[in-house]
């Protein structure tokens, strides 16, 4: 596929009403492919409502769960990314982003930098997760990262030198600091973190806020859909539900890329090399996971034939 449109759902999600919420999705991914999309983003934790606090427990559900059977179905139609509050095996409840593509679950991004801070008080609800991996799609391979996972630079560093070719942030950012022209400071920074990613490592960047409010908690919205080049392809307003749709070209990213050596000409080693350095430095010990630790020995015991 050289191109594809996708829809931005910017919807206003109702706080742990899983019920309400389907209904809202069902007629977002409708209105999605009524307008010819081929891909619907929902924001982050756009399933359950995102100031759960002590709720968290009660709407978690497993990626693979009967109760999601409904939009593993409707993904049959058009590919759906949608955030949710995911319980693991080990009953961990992460703040994930899933993939569904032709009737199945394809991909989970479990939120990695979780905001304690000011308003925010992620940590204490969840588990962050420790893994940040592109995937395969039939739109080229993608990413997906949830809000404050991009405020961080490696994260979309990562992506692109995982070869994806789009990056979607999924997010509920809330209005912080209205200045003259009445947006959220954050807002404005949001919008040169989009442009800043795409046209340095030549990807599409997709951005889904939400709206509304909880407890008093407004969200600004402005979901858009940035080029490789970091020109807008379409925008959301403010403050106000909308679907928002946009077209990617993947020859866009060849041009970018073709132009621009970024990615192309990034020396890992010294990016790996260095860190160890000031990882050593500060003191940190790296404990190796029993699965990587697994690896390492087989991959000797191969060695040594």
């Amino acid at each position: 596929m050289d191109k594809y449109t996708l829809a931005l759902a910017q919807i206003d999600p109702r706080l742990g009403d899983l019920d309400a919420n389907r209904a809202i999705f069902e007629k977002s991914i409708a209105q999605a492919r009524s307008g010819g999309a081929d891909l619907v983003v929902f924001p982050e934790l756009a399933l359950t409502g995102y100031f759960l606090k002590d709720q968290v427990p009660t709407v978690a559900m497993r990626a693979d769960a009967r109760e999601l059977k409904w939009l593993r179905d409707l993904s049959r139609r058009i590919s759906i990314v949608v955030g949710m509050v995911e319980e693991s095996p080990e009953y961990l409840f992460h703040n994930a982003a899933l993939y569904f593509e032709g009737g199945e679950l394809r991909h989970v991004h479990r939120k990695c930098y979780l905001p304690t801070y000011g308003l925010f008080d992620e940590q204490r609800y969840f588990a962050p997760g420790h893994r940040l991996r592109a995937f395969d799609s039939r739109f080229g391979r993608l990413a997906l990262l949830i809000c404050e996972d991009m405020w961080h630079p490696s994260t979309v560093y990562v992506s692109a030198a995982d070869r994806a070719l789009g990056v979607i942030c999924i997010s509920s950012s809330p209005i912080f600091g209205i200045g003259k022209e009445e947006l959220p400071e954050n807002a404005r920074y949001w919008e040169q973190l989009t442009r800043f990613h795409a046209s340095t490592w030549g990807v599409f960047v997709a951005y889904c806020n939400r709206v509304g409010f909880e407890d008093g908690v407004g969200f600004w919205g402005g979901s858009e859909l940035i080029d490789p080049f970091g020109e807008q392809v379409c925008k959301a307003p403010y403050y106000e539900p909308a679907m928002s749709f946009g077209e990617a070209r993947l020859n866009q990213v060849k041009r970018k890329r073709m132009s621009s050596t970024m990615l192309r000409d990034e020396d890992f080693d010294l990016t790996i090399n260095e860190l160890a350095r000031i990882r050593e430095r500060a003191g940190i010990v790296a404990e190796p996971k029993p699965r990587a630790a697994a690896t390492r020995r087989r991959a000797r015991r191969a060695t040594r034939g």
